[in-house]
């Protein structure tokens, strides 16, 4: 009675005759349907704290801003208010006459193919209104990168207080940074839609209410409420009709942002307890958010961020290999015996892994065989250490016969190709090898390495070790280094001779031989008799 009286003194000559109760959001407004005597209905809206009576009065701006053409042009109507009046700080409102009444969920999942329709229509009108509704009434306009970010800050003012369950919050961080989630076109967003807000008469949406939360933002926000509906085939033909409906194209993730909305609409009310210290609604909201992480747990959740998660991916324990994981045409071999080390037990030093082709077929082997793939192995040792000249095989199951038992030795050399099948003793000392560089060098198997007089000439004339530097090694009278200096010009021979095959003729490298011997002769000359170059250059002396 309260509410008629103050009704009353809103709207002169309101005459009441009967109060009934009216839908509406319980812990932010008193509402009531006040009968008069001529048979009209008025909605009356009360605040309860200064929260709800600013949304009110936005909402009277909201109202203002609906001009006689924009109505003409929805296929609902839109509340007009007819009256305030003060109690205290705070206005209670009084709306005109509107007609139908508001239905459950369970009811309009029951309704007519009609009805559906046309609440899918209805979306679609709020969604296409003009942007010069919510700037008139000078309201938020948010991109979708600023409403992704706002979402974002919301959600760690609702990780302070301790107590959202943490699989929701890594659940709703990892859509909130799912870029592609929030491609969506900015449109006018009624912002609290919801079932109470829909007056339905038959199968017609015949005015819509609750105006407090127009924005321009993410659409998804007025479908956040279906998400709620038990049973999906209505949900899926709104949409539907939505995008029929609709003067632009649909966003396919509009749902999966719905669902998130939904959810952390949860955590949004546990933080609005907090901040107006109402137990009552901290515990509500503490048992919805258990029970709902109790479900995604059990069930799954509605899908909403595009990339699963991590641990989505991620294969269970037990079925997990520890083992290295190997590259496509690669597998890891332990050298010794080409079997895993299951333990470390016993082992002195790391085992050795090899690459070899993952499904160790023969034919990979031969493959890696023919080209080089040898060079990588230990060579073989007698007792005493010294080299025997053979190839340890690298692994036994690189080679095996027909019927997968494993040989350990070599696949067979082609018939066209000669070898001994060993390998050349590596030299003992740099000096055995100075000594023997004036000598063509002796080695084992069937690849001698003969020494080219001309190459060798023709990179001498290329200057690939200068005169001058191996003038100076003798000065110094290091033999070591000479013979280095021999090596290293042998070397360079062989790689002249196979890189350029048009150079100086050998005459013209034997004249520059015999100057450079000139030369090296004339500075013996000139060290015997002259100062030392130790004594120039103290460094060079070489130690006792």
């Amino acid at each position: 009675m309260e509410l008629a009286a103050m009704a009353t003194a809103a709207v002169p000559g309101l005459s009441p005759t009967g109060v009934a109760a009216a839908a509406d959001d319980a812990r932010d407004f008193t509402a009531a349907i006040v009968h008069d005597a001529e048979g009209n209905r008025w909605r009356i809206r009360s605040p309860q704290h200064q929260e709800a009576a600013m949304r009110l009065e936005t909402e009277l701006q909201v109202l203002r801003g609906f001009s006689t053409a924009i109505r003409a042009e929805l296929p609902f109507r839109v509340p007009s208010v007819a009256g305030a009046v003060r109690r205290g700080e705070m206005r209670t409102f009084v709306y005109n006459h509107l007609p139908g009444a508001s239905m459950d969920l369970a009811e309009l999942t029951r309704g007519p193919a009609g009805l559906i329709d046309d609440i899918a229509r209805t979306i679609a009108a709020i969604h296409d209104l003009s942007d010069s509704v919510v700037d008139h009434a000078d309201l938020p306009r948010y991109s979708a990168e600023r409403y992704r970010q706002r979402r974002l800050n919301e959600l760690d003012q609702a990780a302070t207080t301790g107590q959202i369950p943490a699989p929701l919050l890594r659940r709703w961080e990892h859509a909130m940074e799912d870029q592609q989630l929030w491609d969506f076109e900015p449109t006018v967003t009624h912002g609290d839609l919801h079932e109470d807000s829909l007056l339905i008469e038959g199968e017609r949406v015949v005015a819509v209410t609750g105006w407090t939360d127009l924005h321009i933002g993410d659409p998804a926000d007025d479908f956040a409420w279906l998400t709620a509906v038990g049973a999906p085939a209505f949900r899926d033909q709104v949409l539907q009709a939505y995008g029929q409906h609709r003067s632009e194209e649909a966003d396919p993730c509009l749902m999966r942002r719905a669902a998130l909305t939904a959810e952390f609409a949860l955590a949004q009310w546990l933080v609005r307890g907090k901040a107006t210290e109402n137990q009552e609604m901290v515990d509500e909201a503490l048992g919805l958010l258990n029970q709902l992480a109790s479900d995604i747990e059990t069930y799954g959740g509605q899908p909403i961020a595009l990339t699963p998660m991590e641990e989505e991916v991620k294969a269970p324990a037990e079925t997990q290999d520890s083992r290295p994981v190997a590259r496509v045409g690669a597998h890891a071999t332990v050298a010794d015996n080409g079997e895993w080390a299951e333990s470390g037990e016993g082992d002195v030093e790391p085992a050795v892994i090899t690459d070899s082709s993952a499904d160790g077929s023969a034919e990979d082997a031969d493959t890696a065989h023919d080209a080089g793939g040898s060079a990588g192995a230990p060579a073989a040792t007698d007792e005493d250490g010294e080299p025997t000249g053979q190839v340890t095989p690298l692994s036994q199951s690189r080679w095996a016969d027909p019927d997968d038992e494993p040989t350990g030795q070599y696949p067979a050399v082609p018939a066209d190709e000669e070898t001994t099948g060993t390998i050349p003793p590596v030299q003992e000392t740099v000096a055995e090898e100075s000594a023997a560089a004036a000598e063509p060098p002796t080695t084992s198997g069937s690849l001698p390495i003969q020494p080219d007089q001309q190459a060798e000439q023709r990179a001498k004339q290329k200057n690939f070790f200068p005169a001058q530097s191996a003038n100076s090694a003798r000065s110094a009278g290091s033999a070591e280094t000479a013979g280095s200096a021999r090596t290293a010009g042998s070397a360079s021979s062989a790689c002249s001779a196979t890189s350029a095959q048009s150079a100086a003729s050998a005459a013209e490298a034997e004249q520059v031989e015999e100057a450079v011997a000139d030369q090296t002769a004339a500075e013996h000359s000139e060290g015997a008799g002259g100062e030392s170059i130790y004594s120039r250059h103290p460094g060079l002396r070489p130690p006792q």
